[in-house]
């Protein structure tokens, strides 16, 4: 019999280079007071949703983002971070109360979806970068499918790794039934939606998944269908 699951899709609350307007990409800047309170009314949200893994980037902003989410859980179990192949982070984090062990929810931390890199722009306040090359230009930066910034990743380049992790190393937890939590960053998630709603390279421009915000899934079959919380 095929096993249903959900799947949650969450960008990680407002960080302070976002309310700063400054190109982020992989300077790791944590969360900003309104990106707090973001992810707080996310996990409300979503509380009442069973939640089995839990998926994050690498950088903190996505990090703070689901565990400050989980603290507004209905379930009261505990997210604790894996840290596979990182020597003593890994051994000497063992549980040994097999009854704590089940209180607890396994989050794998992914650098492939993480947001991608900017480059040279990274840093760069947003509104001084268009007064120097242009508004047409940084348009094509940020939101073109297959042009890069300055020695930076384009949709396309960011969507070459999320995309393969994804069904790869996601989609098969979502087979066995659990219900999973992904808190990431815009444009990996859009590269994941993108693959979700099957979405052309020109449809893609316009997807906006705003921070803080979850978006939900259900999986069956093969099949997703997206669903209102």
């Amino acid at each position: 019999m095929e096993k249903s699951a959900k799947l949650i899709l969450l960008r990680h609350g407002k960080s302070d280079w976002n309310q700063k307007n400054r190109f982020t990409g992989w300077v790791d800047v944590p969360l900003s007071k309104l990106g707090i309170e973001e992810a707080q009314k996310a996990g409300k949200a979503i509380s009442h949703i069973p939640i089995d893994v839990i998926f994050i980037s690498s950088l903190v902003r996505a990090e703070m983002t689901a565990m400050i989410a989980m603290t507004e859980h209905e379930s009261d179990k505990t997210p604790v971070i894996l840290h596979k192949g990182e020597g003593k982070l890994e051994e000497w984090a063992k549980i040994y109360d097999p009854k704590a062990e089940t209180h607890c929810i396994p989050v794998y931390k992914a650098w492939e979806i993480n947001e991608r890199m900017y480059g040279e722009l990274q840093g760069l306040d947003k509104d001084e970068t268009r007064e120097k090359f242009g508004a047409d230009q940084v348009k094509i930066w940020r939101r073109s499918f297959d042009t890069p910034p300055p020695n930076g990743e384009s949709l396309e380049m960011t969507a070459k790794r999320s995309i393969p992790y994804f069904k790869n190393t996601i989609i098969p937890f979502l087979k066995e039934g659990k219900n999973i939590l992904v808190s990431a960053h815009g444009n990996s998630l859009r590269s994941i939606v993108m693959y979700l709603d099957n979405l052309s390279k020109e449809e893609v421009l316009d997807l906006e998944i705003p921070t803080g915000v979850p978006l939900c899934y259900s999986f069956k079959g093969d099949n997703w269908k997206k669903e209102a919380l």
